[in-house]
């Protein structure tokens, strides 16, 4: 049997476990190993499961990665997405469907100091829904915008999987940051035009809230400052080239513990469960980390990758219908499978296959992210939809009949980037210079 033909099986047994509910960490790692020992043999195997794993989490950039979890589980657990909602809610609550827009403005500005879509959609599930209830929304629409507007998390810099795609494929980390800024305010504005064209086509499906004085609108600010601030201090200080991605996630950790002891949030219980959660979701990531390596370097060995890649360039298609294919089949991973799933399992494989046509490999980092958020609110398996409706007590249908038009949204949005990949790559750009 042909190395590439090993390797093909064993991307295929992979998934097949992964749906199975094996740790993908585990699964990767446990296919790999098997995989090298057919192709070099037992004796390299062996050698490379000890070898790989140290050598590339002691790689220094990954040491951002539990800097980044800690600041973003200490927003989280101290309320900093309940102030941003009612600064939002004094601001836009009265328009027509103001409250829904206020949904993905706290969700946008609570992915800007977390990374986390977790985070938004539990806090806006507990806070934004009763509100958009008690003023009559439509379940489908109020529901579908909390859903959609928390994966901006993984778009809006610092986020997580940013910095594991960065590790895995050797891309500037801080790059992948600020080329998510621009496309993630356009998925946000998207988001908001989408709840506009809804509530002019059925206006009773968004009622305007309760007017607000400009006096309660001011006040509202004064608990969102620290927001805009802790965003500038570690995004600017990466773009200014003041800090490396590592240096900005220790300032954006320490800054976020001074803003929540500053407003008293940050109690020895909250403290302890901040740092319990962050150690977890750390070696969570950091063994997922590992397992994806030894499962890259099988890949290697294997040459897939290659002939992949190989068998694309010699197709006789547009590169941009090549891409397409590739949408679609994020679209369908993302249907089964986690945001982790999707990057350990397709970059060893997709990630060469776009070099050899030509794709910027910050521009595709982006693109993934955003068809991987997509995955996370379609059915069957939309992660972020069942996280919200244990929250809420609401049915699963109503959640997924009310994501569709906001899918549209992230569809028209990968539809500008790829035919304006400049929007994604122009700030980067800019910093190399």
């Amino acid at each position: 049997m042909s190395p590439e033909m090993i390797g093909l099986i064993g991307v295929l047994v992979l998934v097949a476990i992964l749906l199975s509910g094996m740790w993908i960490g585990v699964a990767m790692g446990f296919i790999a190993i098997l995989g090298i020992t057919l192709i070099r043999g037992f004796d390299q195997a062996f050698t490379m499961t000890g070898i790989i794993p140290f050598q590339n989490i002691s790689f220094y950039p990954i040491s951002c990665l539990p800097m980044f979890v800690l600041m973003g589980v200490i927003i989280a657990e101290t309320g900093i997405g309940e102030d941003l909602y009612n600064a939002a809610y004094k601001w836009i609550g009265q328009v027509r469907g103001g409250l829904a827009m206020a949904t993905v403005l706290a969700c946008a500005g609570m992915a800007a100091v977390t990374g986390i879509g977790a985070a938004a959609i539990l806090s806006m599930g507990r806070i934004a829904l009763p509100e958009m209830r008690k003023h009559n929304y439509d379940d489908k629409m109020a529901t579908g915008s909390i859903a959609c507007a928390s994966t901006l998390g993984i778009l809006i810099p610092p986020s997580l999987p940013f910095v594991m795609y960065g590790v895995l494929t050797e891309n500037s980390i801080g790059k992948l940051f600020i080329a998510g800024i621009l496309p993630g305010i356009l998925l946000t504005a998207l988001f908001a035009l989408t709840i506009l064209i809804i509530t002019l086509i059925r206006p009773q499906a968004g009622p305007p809230g309760p007017k607000t004085s400009f006096k309660e609108k001011i006040y509202s600010l004064n608990k969102t400052w620290h927001v805009i601030v802790l965003f500038l201090l570690v995004l600017g200080g990466i773009y200014g080239g003041i800090f490396t991605p590592t240096e900005a996630g220790a300032v954006g950790a320490f800054g976020a513990f001074i803003i929540a002891a500053a407003y008293r949030r940050l109690t020895p219980k909250v403290l302890r469960h901040t740092l319990r959660e962050t150690v977890v979701m750390s070696g969570m990531i950091l063994f997922i980390i590992a397992g994806a390596f030894i499962f890259m370097h099988f890949m290697a060995v294997s040459k897939l990758p290659f002939a992949m890649g190989d068998l694309m360039s010699a197709l006789q298609v547009p590169r941009m219908v090549i891409f397409a294919g590739i949408v679609v089949l994020y679209i369908i991973l993302g249907m089964f499978l986690d945001i982790m799933s999707c990057i350990m399992l397709t970059i060893p494989i997709v990630y060469p296959a776009m070099l050899v046509l030509g794709f910027d490999p910050i521009w595709f980092g982006v693109m993934l992210i955003i068809l991987i958020q997509m995955g996370l609110v379609t059915p069957p398996v939309g992660m972020e939809v069942f996280i919200l409706s244990g929250v809420t007590n609401t049915p699963v249908g109503t959640i997924f009949r009310g994501v569709f038009p906001f899918c549209a949204a992230i569809l028209a949005c990968i539809v500008i980037l790829a035919a304006f990949p400049q929007i994604a790559l122009v700030l980067p750009n800019m910093m190399g210079k």
